[in-house]
């Protein structure tokens, strides 16, 4: 049994999916991955199915109909993996902007510095973004820098989708009381787990846009970042107190 779940929310990855399941189990460290797609129609599900023969122990899949945002993906499986009693749990794209590699650093920071989560930075020292135009690094480094500024909060990258979680602070957090579900998701989950008094390290990555598939990003998912901020600011962050089942 491992100790480490990667969840990998999917829609439409049919050219990723199976490339980013062998890239994490080719890591020395015996990580356990769940995807959780909503419905995709081009057959991503299907592939993964597949590989479950390969990998029957390791590869869980959760279907879902439809898309229901991003957030709700990931609290759908941070649930399966507090009830699987997974003590680091992470958050990963599919499509390779994510570098798999760097899997064991973000568990490291957790279980060998003690850190309560670890974040994949892309605006901390030794990190970087990678053919991107000047004017996108701009836009995405003066977003962390407004909601930084509104939340008071030293993150760097308050965007980053790249994470590892103990279960501490998932067992912490009232996971029904999280309001997005876009990228603003980014932004209230580690907020939320400044505000409970959890310590975050930000590990300095390489982000690569994706090369295969379609970008999910929209103005709508900006527009919810961009003033669910300010709606964080005032909120009451609620915690729930479970009994650990390590």
């Amino acid at each position: 049994m491992s100790d480490s779940l990667v969840i990998i929310p999917t829609y439409n990855e049919k050219e990723n999916i199976e490339r980013i399941i062998r890239a994490v189990f080719s890591l020395d460290q015996p990580f356990h991955v769940l995807i959780i797609d909503d419905g995709s129609p081009d057959g991503t599900a299907a592939i993964v199915k597949k590989l479950q023969h390969t990998f029957p122990d390791r590869l869980h899949l959760r279907e879902r109909e439809g898309k229901q945002g991003l957030g709700t993906a990931y609290i759908h499986g941070f649930r399966w993996g507090l009830d699987r009693h997974y003590e680091y749990i992470f958050e990963m794209d599919a499509d390779f902007s994510h570098d798999p590699s760097k899997l064991p650093e973000l568990r490291s920071a957790c279980a060998d510095e003690g850190f309560d989560m670890s974040v994949g930075s892309r605006y901390v020292k030794g990190g970087r973004v990678s053919n991107w135009p000047w004017n996108r690094v701009l836009m995405s480094y003066g977003a962390s820098l407004y909601v930084r500024t509104i939340l008071w909060i030293s993150v760097r990258d308050t965007t980053a989708g790249f994470k590892c979680y103990t279960r501490r602070v998932l067992q912490k957090m009232d996971l029904n009381d999280i309001w997005f579900v876009g990228y603003a998701f980014q932004i209230e989950m580690k907020y939320s787990a400044i505000r409970l008094g959890f310590r975050i390290k930000e590990v300095p990555i390489t982000f690569i846009d994706r090369q295969e598939g379609q970008s999910k990003m929209s103005m709508g998912i900006f527009r919810e970042a961009f003033y669910g901020v300010w709606k964080l600011r005032f909120k009451k962050i609620r915690s729930v107190s479970r009994k650990s089942t390590r």
